[in-house]
């Protein structure tokens, strides 16, 4: 049975700004209906969450473990410091800590494979989110993949360019995003196809002109090194994958239809400009367009995604003038953490209600055709009508434990990641000294007890996900503050959200309206389907 966390360790200053920012709702309320105290209060509190670590440039890289110099055959460095290669070769991903070989070292920690229990469920029972809906999982995977993308060839590097730029959708490279485009218009590639009840909708292009044979459509030959699974993905699939900006794009419904969402709004986008200044090329055309849509998934993320997690009833916004002389406000390199905190495996049921049959999730794998089959509207509006599930320990489905957690595990302790402890320190939280401070849950706490003994030698990555969730969170402490950290301090230093270009001369007046409009994923949706009157439910939020 559940006992309540020993909160002694949680720190006196955190303590007080989660009871007053999660307690008078009256008074956040009449704050929040100032625009001045607005303002100032949403600046004071980012800052004081972003200055919880030390500001970027990180002193550290993943250069100091990689085996050579590059374009040398000179040996690694076997002691850590700050080097200018390591402070400007951002093809390597950053670190907030430099590495702990000594906290690593063989024998100091348990089998990698008995850590399997703290990840598979108890009794084979799910525990679902009491806040979120699977639009709120589908939404994270979709939209750090755009940045967090480790380098599968050398895993200390990283292959985008650190900034939310929709690569996901447009391509890493100019070479991708030139064969995903028409040249007229500046519009995508796409096509109609219909739906099970006959109506049409617009999705991008099919990747495979003879999916039997496995042979790619001409037009998008080197769109991609290699569509991963490809050896195991039957034709029938196969052909209605689509041509996307990254490899991946297909991998899951949820990032699918994400993507389909910016694919046609984009073109809507064109299509508005094209109407408003007729005498825009199509370069123009392409690029504003691009623009515009990256805004407003910048300001969805930072406004609609950010306020879902916090339990705080004052609700932060996107201010980007109020921090341009910020100590904080560098430029973007993500780090090695920021993406061990986004590994929620644990986030996607097993099963969904799926055209209202019970369907197993492996079968949303690559499978197109039910976004086709249903729709976009009808489709997200059935996502956001099911939990989405707890994040954190002992409730990964038994297939990924193997697939995904355990090489989590791995992977931190081939970097050399630090300690859980010596993360909750830098995050501006006291460490812990008992294993009852991290969890209430006294069925976690034996386990850890067991496979770890002291509460000093609790890996990084599973001390993120042994901690409790706050009330009306939606993840663990932890992992909420380094997200709040990182997403804050690397949105807002996004270039399109500069003061000098985030404006009418770059977007457009009509581009810039419609920035200003826009504030959730629900009103992206709901513009981008054909019209029936009818208007879709999409939230983050569970109808409670």
């Amino acid at each position: 049975m559940a006992s309540k966390r020993d909160t002694s360790k949680d720190g006196l200053n955190n303590k007080i700004q989660t009871l007053v920012l999660t307690n008078f709702k009256g008074f956040w309320q009449l704050i929040q209906s100032n625009e001045y105290l607005k303002r100032k209060v949403n600046k004071t509190l980012l800052n004081s969450l972003i200055y919880k670590i030390p500001t970027r440039p990180n002193p550290y890289s993943m250069m100091t473990l990689d085996e050579y110099i590059p374009g040398t055959k000179i040996p690694k460095k076997t002691d850590t410091y700050t080097s200018w290669e390591s402070l400007n070769d951002r093809t390597y991903i950053g670190r907030h800590l430099p590495p702990n070989p000594k906290f690593n070292a063989e024998g100091n920690l348990p089998k990698v494979e008995d850590l399997a229990v703290l990840y598979r469920k108890r009794d084979g029972k799910t525990i679902y989110s009491s806040k979120s809906t699977m639009l709120f999982p589908y939404w994270v995977q979709w939209f750090t993949d755009s940045f967090l993308r480790i380098d599968h060839h050398n895993k200390l590097k990283n292959t985008s360019n650190h900034e939310i730029d929709l690569s996901n959708v447009y391509g890493l490279t100019r070479k991708q995003t030139h064969l995903l485009r028409t040249f007229q218009g500046g519009k995508y590639k796409t096509q109609k196809l219909k739906r099970q009840d006959g109506v049409e909708e617009e999705y991008p292009l099919f990747y495979y002109a003879d999916p039997v044979q496995g042979i790619v459509d001409p037009q998008f030959v080197g769109l991609y090194e290699a569509i991963n699974d490809e050896k195991r993905q039957p034709a029938d699939k196969k052909q209605y994958l689509f041509a996307m900006g990254v490899e991946r794009a297909n991998v899951q419904i949820g990032y699918v239809m994400l993507n389909t969402l910016c694919i046609r709004e984009h073109n809507r986008l064109c299509d508005e400009l094209a109407h408003n200044y007729p005498n825009w090329d199509d370069e123009r055309l392409f690029q504003t367009a691009r623009n515009t849509l990256t805004a407003m998934i910048l300001k969805i993320i930072m406004e609609e995604y950010i306020n879902h997690i916090t339990p705080y009833h004052f609700k932060l916004f996107a201010d980007p003038e109020a921090f341009v002389k910020e100590s904080w406000h560098r430029p973007n390199w993500m780090a090695i953490e920021f993406d061990f905190v986004y590994r929620w495996h644990s986030a996607i049921p097993e099963t969904f209600n799926c055209n209202g049959k019970a369907t197993h999730m492996a079968k949303s794998l690559w499978n197109n055709k039910i976004l086709i089959d249903q729709g976009l509207g009808a489709l997200m509006e059935e996502t956001c009508s099911q939990a989405g599930t707890r994040i954190g320990l002992f409730n990964t489905p038994d297939i990924l434990v193997e697939l995904t957690e355990l090489p989590s595990i791995r992977l931190g302790r081939q970097l050399q990641l630090a300690s859980y402890n010596d993360y909750r320190e830098m995050c501006g939280f006291p460490r812990v000294t008992r294993f009852e401070q991290i969890t209430g849950d006294e069925f976690t706490q034996q386990k850890l007890k067991e496979l770890y003994g002291h509460v000093d030698n609790v890996e990084f990555f599973v001390g993120l996900y042994a901690e409790d969730v706050r009330q009306n969170s939606t993840i663990p402490p932890l992992v909420a503050r380094l997200i709040g950290i990182d997403a804050f301090s690397q949105a807002l230093t996004n270039p399109l959200l500069s003061p000098n270009i985030f404006n009418e001369n770059t977007f457009s007046p009509i581009g810039w309206e419609i920035i200003q409009s826009t504030n959730t994923v629900s009103d992206l949706v709901n513009r981008n389907v054909p019209s029936s009157g009818k208007k879709y439910k999409v939230t983050f939020e569970l109808e409670r």
